[in-house]
């Protein structure tokens, strides 16, 4: 058998993601305020790309331009002797002065250029964090220079819940000092405003809140050494344990739910969110708009200056070839971004003509929705869909909601059309916070109560649904007292 080389042609389909490629389906996924970014990034990355002024400016500055070149004409037709000041009587030179509203002459400050607006002081919004709140007290409390060492290296290992996670054996290895040392200034820590910071566990934060309420060596007791009783609401326990009644286990009990178990968290409130919104959809009559929110972006062109340098004879080679090259990418980029625009408008306009009755009416009326249906609807992948929706959020006559929340599965009525996952999860919502605290739904009312709104719900699916949206079970959300 002979071995032979032979040369051979195939035809075949393959997918190559070119960087231009690349760079369109990442502006998809980014956000208002991570365009933005981009765009700066690349408008300092790449000399060809500028940004475009407002429309007035503009029109201003063409207005200037003309009267510039008219008042030089005029010069060149009229000479003016210099030394006669002819030409220069028509100016008020002391009106031009005063008028400045920047510096003062007199004391070589900073004059307000506006007494109606606000002092600089109420212009300062950001709160004090809990570091910096903690490290204020230590400086007013008289602790000795080594004391301050420690006590800076605990509040710097305080977590976002104002809890202290890292043992007192590290920080004294960190410090090369004795353990003692480090517990000495942890327990004047743990004086300080928010009473309860620098806890090692919950047991420990909730005592020393107990030890400032007067009369509480019962629930010091409970916390120190029925906790977890008190956690699985065992108060029979609890009674056996420490032979008192249940009248008192109540009123100790209200005690311990006033105490804070997170001291920190008033500092950082990760639940508060400031969202921009992407898109707005106004109504105007009987008619929904949708408008694209583009404040802050920044508006591209191609600098006319690197225009005029391609198209010149005398530059080099090499100059041609990057200018070549950084305006193709300039050129991409701009096209990216105007594509992404229109992608979005398009799916949101998608969005807004299938859930108009949840414009219309709010979160009950909700219509189950996927991105297939979308996608189908605008001649589009589901992949493309999907990248558009993540992270864009909406303002709409019912509150801002991000693209991904409109797309739910759908759920069986006992009669009529489906209805979607999240006007459910609102229902079971409306239904947990209108029962009697002491006598919570269980699962399987929920579904029966549902049942009686024409909604077909297995009891799994509610439980799932609870524990999405962070609500207990009903034996841990039964209050007795």
């Amino acid at each position: 058998m002979a071995l032979e080389l032979r040369q051979s042609l195939k035809l075949s389909q393959q997918l190559v993601m070119t960087p231009q490629l690349q760079q369109a389906i990442k502006l998809l996924q980014l956000n208002r305020l991570e365009l933005a970014q981009h765009c700066m990034m690349e408008l300092m990355e790449n000399p060809i790309l500028e940004e475009v002024s407002d429309l007035a400016e503009e029109i201003e500055t063409k207005e200037a331009q003309d009267q510039k070149k008219e008042k030089l004409e005029d010069a060149k037709t009229k000479e003016v002797d210099p030394k006669s000041g002819e030409g220069t009587d028509d100016i008020n030179w002391e009106n031009y002065l005063n008028s400045q509203p920047y510096y003062s002459s007199r004391d070589n400050g900073f004059k307000d250029i506006d007494p109606d607006l606000p002092s600089f002081e109420s212009t300062l919004t950001r709160a004090s964090t809990l570091a910096e709140h903690l490290l204020a007290q230590v400086e007013l409390s008289g602790y000795g220079e080594e004391e301050k060492k420690i006590a800076e290296l605990i509040i710097g290992n305080l977590d976002e819940d104002g809890y202290l996670r890292i043992g007192t054996d590290e920080l004294a290895l960190k410090l090369r000092c004795e353990v003692s040392q480090i517990e000495q200034v942890l327990s004047k820590v743990q004086e300080l405003d928010p009473i309860g910071i620098g806890a090692r566990d919950l047991r420990e934060c909730l005592l020393i809140q107990a030890k400032q309420i007067p009369d509480s060596a019962l629930v010091q007791t409970i916390v120190e050494n029925h906790l977890k009783d008190l956690e699985r609401k065992n108060y029979v326990a609890i009674t056996k344990a420490l032979g008192i009644t249940m009248e008192q286990i109540g009123t100790a009990i209200k005690q311990i739910t006033s105490l804070e178990p997170k001291p920190g968290r008033q500092f950082y409130d990760e639940s508060s969110q400031y969202i921009t919104p992407d898109i707005y959809v106004y109504k105007v009559k009987d008619e929904y708009l949708v408008v694209l929110n583009e404040d802050g972006l920044p508006k591209l062109r191609v600098s006319n200056f690197y225009q005029s340098i391609l198209r010149g004879n005398k530059s080099a080679t090499m100059t041609k070839e990057y200018i070549t090259e950084k305006l193709r990418s300039a050129v991409w980029l701009i096209r990216s971004i105007h594509q992404r625009q229109r992608t979005i408008f398009k799916v949101t306009e998608s969005i807004v003509k299938m859930q108009r009755d949840f414009l219309e009416r709010g979160i009950t009326y909700l219509r189950p929705m996927v991105l297939r249906d979308v996608a189908a609807d605008i001649g589009m992948h589901e992949s493309t869909v999907s990248r558009v929706t993540s992270n864009k959020y909406v303002h709409t006559p019912q509150g801002i909601f991000e693209l991904k929340y409109f797309f739910n599965s759908s759920i069986k009525r006992l009669e009529g059309m489906d209805v979607a996952s999240e006007a459910v999860k609102n229902r079971i919502r409306e239904i947990i916070q209108a029962e009697d605290a002491r006598r919570p739904y269980s699962d399987q009312e929920i579904v029966e109560l549902l049942r009686r709104h024409n909604i077909d719900i297995a009891r799994r699916t509610i439980a799932k649904y609870r524990e999405m949206m962070g609500i207990l079970s009903s034996s841990k959300r039964k209050q007795l007292f």
